[in-house]
């Protein structure tokens, strides 16, 4: 037993998940009871992933200011921006697709769900706000990664000056939580053969075909900014082939995040892959939560995406300018987005109100959202949380661990 576990420690981790995927499909085409029943994997494996990422932000980024030497510089700026652009070059491509090749929804009733959306911008502006100021307690509980990210930030700049025997505690404790999370990492093949299993078993491929077109597009787009135009950013930044850095990052963080579904349960694995291309802790641990929350490409294409959809259907005109304020409006929405599972349709009146469309008709519309979620806010997911470790080793001066 000692001996297999061994081996298993020493295999490739992106060949065990590959192998875990592969497993769930079987499972749940030979037999969806065996499925529902390993699906306890992945709520174990996402419930633990969701549990240690608040402590593991709240005591890297504190450690990291707390022990950075004086007149150091982190390189968080030009990420904060590669961030801005992304998401916002995104949400314009969603708008030229839409325009290119529109697509119309099929609205029933009665499909609100009891969501509560944002009624402005004002009101995304204003919820951030008050994040920053959640109890610190609570924002662990909850997953509020701005309240964290606010708390831990505030923490270390008051033990900035604070004893070598406190910082070294600190260190200490960061280490530790650096390999609690490495152990759950450790631990993703079984995690998603357990979730690949309970969707098969659920869902299979039935909510997807009446929406094939729409999903096309909304795939399509992402796949677009994924494979061509973060490459293009990361081009102009580095100077170098982004493709290799690209396609370690989808490959590494892509695959956990598209079926976990939310980037905030991907923390620990963006910051395990920053630590081995080796980038700068006292940078990526406050970029990565700060990307989960801020950086959504994905979710703007499918703000955008959708809410066009929406408009195409009801047959309201759009003009350019029209079209470039809901880029600006679908950029600026996505950065509310709560990362987690589906956060991105609950952001979808909001954009919709530009052009008068009712919350009635627009929870509609979120409704299909979660049909095809399956598919839609996984490959969302995986964008997001992917170009999180995209962005922040661009902007690095060290060589990569590629």
């Amino acid at each position: 037993m000692e001996r297999l576990v061994a081996k298993y420690k020493e295999g490739n981790l992106i060949v065990l998940i590959l192998i875990g995927m592969v497993v769930g499909v079987v499972i749940a085409l030979i037999s969806p009871t065996a499925a529902m029943a390993v699906s306890i994997l992945g709520k174990l494996f996402v419930g633990a992933l969701k549990a240690v990422a608040p402590v593991l932000v709240l005591v890297l980024v504190a450690t990291a200011i707390a022990t950075k030497p004086v007149g150091v510089q982190t390189n968080i700026k030009p990420i904060v921006q590669l961030y801005a652009i992304g998401t916002f070059l995104a949400a314009l491509a969603a708008v030229i697709v839409s325009f290119a090749f529109p697509v119309t929804l099929v609205l029933a009733s009665g499909a609100d769900a009891g969501l509560t959306p944002p009624q402005s911008i004002i009101m995304v502006v204003k919820g951030f706000l008050v994040s920053m100021v959640d109890n610190p307690i609570n924002a662990l509980a909850k997953g509020n990664y701005i309240g964290v990210l606010t708390w831990a930030i505030a923490a270390g700049l008051a033990l900035h000056h604070s004893s070598q025997a406190t910082k070294q505690v600190m260190k200490d404790t960061s280490e530790a939580m650096t390999k609690i999370v490495q152990g759950v990492i450790r631990l993703a093949p079984f995690g998603i053969l357990g979730l690949v299993a309970e969707t098969f078993s659920e869902t299979g491929f039935s909510a997807l075909l009446g929406y094939g077109k729409l999903l096309i597009i909304l795939v399509g787009t992402m796949l677009f900014v994924a494979l061509v135009l973060n490459p293009i950013i990361v081009y102009i930044k580095m100077r170098k082939n982004p493709y290799p850095l690209i396609f370690t990052c989808l490959r590494e963080s892509g695959v956990t995040a598209f079926f976990t579904r939310s980037s905030a349960a991907n923390i620990p694995v963006n910051m395990a892959l920053c630590k081995r291309l080796g980038l700068h802790e006292d940078t990526y641990s406050i970029s990565i939560p700060l990307g989960a929350t801020a950086n959504m490409a994905g979710a703007a294409v499918t703000i955008t995406v959708l809410t066009l959809a929406t408009v195409n259907t009801l047959g309201i005109s759009v003009d350019i300018p029209t079209a470039l304020l809901l880029s600006v409006v679908s950029s600026i929405a996505a950065a509310g987005v709560s990362g987690v599972a589906g956060g991105s349709l609950l952001l979808i009146p909001l954009a919709c109100g530009l052009f008068g469309i009712s919350d009635e008709i627009a929870m509609q519309v979120v409704a299909i959202g979660f049909l095809i979620g399956v598919v839609q806010d996984s490959t969302e997911t995986a964008l997001n949380s992917s170009t999180d470790v995209v962005f922040t080793a661009a902007c690095s001066n060290e060589p990569l661990n590629l």
